[in-house]
């Protein structure tokens, strides 16, 4: 028997009560971008805030999950109650996530202090989903106290995690020529704490020291924020380093107290506007009905794309602006 519609604005107080089957539901129409739910998310959104919100990335390789689910037992083991959204890439036909990530932390799923929740990019570029923010919102309001984003890690655009979270950690790994990557995707510049993980391997402490060198010649621009970012070797083999880089979180945050966190959270508020209104302009365009006859005429060559298209976008606006 299907189980009757719950609005989404009812279950905003069972999910602030912590009631996992309905943050479940939200996240799950959240995700789906389901209209009806984003009354809800407003209301979710006032409500939300006191969360610390940790961003973790760096490219393939680098032992992102492992460490993650080493650094969630760690958290627990302080007191913590923890979240996990693992961002996975997306099938390009189907739309769906393999969800490699909650596979690999199977061991934390029966923690009732644990929430891991896969979310599929679904073509999002940066390494997040579109619903992210939203979700992230919706843990902090059932209180969870940390809240781990983990990309997908591709390497040259994930710069858009500085950007959504309070505290950003670049993973990097020994062999893997991560540095001169970090260089050329400008990652080494949104990290606020750097974390070298497999440190029992015998090369990491030449990418240990190559990353100091390069936070001492100036390349981190969390430098000129006021922070100096640690650089931290952890390896989840020995279980070495977890309780260095929980530190780091707490200094880190301590540091957010200051008006470098105002600035930090004026800027993840500026960004999540922009991305709200570029879904919603995206939903009302996709619905236009210009784009069938525009795009016969393109095909035909008695139009460029470009014209076309600043065609639609004109008309759109206008009107949209008389409505």
């Amino acid at each position: 028997m299907a189980r009757p519609y719950i609005p989404s604005l009812d279950l905003i107080e069972p999910a602030a009560r912590g009631e996992i089957w309905a943050v479940a539901r939200l996240i799950s129409r959240a995700e789906a971008g389901q209209p009806e739910v984003r009354e809800a998310i407003g209301e979710i959104y006032k409500r939300a805030g006191a969360a610390h919100v940790i961003g973790i990335t760096g490219v393939p390789g680098s032992g992102k999950s492992t460490l993650v689910s080493k650094l969630v037992r760690k958290l627990l083991d302080a007191g913590e109650r923890v979240a996990v959204v693992a961002i996975d890439p997306s099938s390009p036909y189907s739309g769906g996530s393999i969800l490699g990530d909650r596979i690999r932390m199977s061991d934390l799923v029966l923690d009732p202090n644990v929430f891991i929740r896969s979310m599929a990019t679904r073509g999002a570029v940066g390494g997040m989903a579109h619903a992210a923010l939203d979700v992230v919102d919706i843990l902090d309001l059932a209180g969870f106290d940390k809240i781990i984003i983990e990309t997908v890690g591709v390497g040259q655009d994930e710069v858009e995690i500085a950007k959504s979270s309070h505290t950003t950690v670049v993973v990097s790994a020994p062999g893997l020529g991560d540095e001169i990557q970090a260089i050329k995707a400008g990652i080494l510049e949104i990290a606020d704490l750097h974390v070298v993980s497999k440190c029992d391997r015998s090369d990491a402490n030449r990418t240990l020291t190559d990353l100091k060198m390069m936070l001492k010649d100036g390349l981190g621009g969390a430098l000129t924020r006021g922070w100096v970012p640690p650089v931290i070797g952890t390896s989840s083999y020995d279980d070495e380093g977890f309780d260095e880089l929980v530190d780091g979180f707490a200094r880190h945050l301590a540091h957010l107290e200051g008006p470098a966190g105002q600035a930090r959270r004026e800027q993840i508020s500026v960004f999540r506007l922009k991305k709200a209104a570029e879904a919603l302009m995206l939903e009302m365009l996709r619905s236009d009905p210009s784009f069938e006859p525009e795009g016969k005429r393109v095909a035909a060559r008695q139009t460029d794309p470009y014209t076309a298209a600043s065609g639609i976008v004109k008309h759109f606006s206008t009107e949209k602006t008389h409505v």
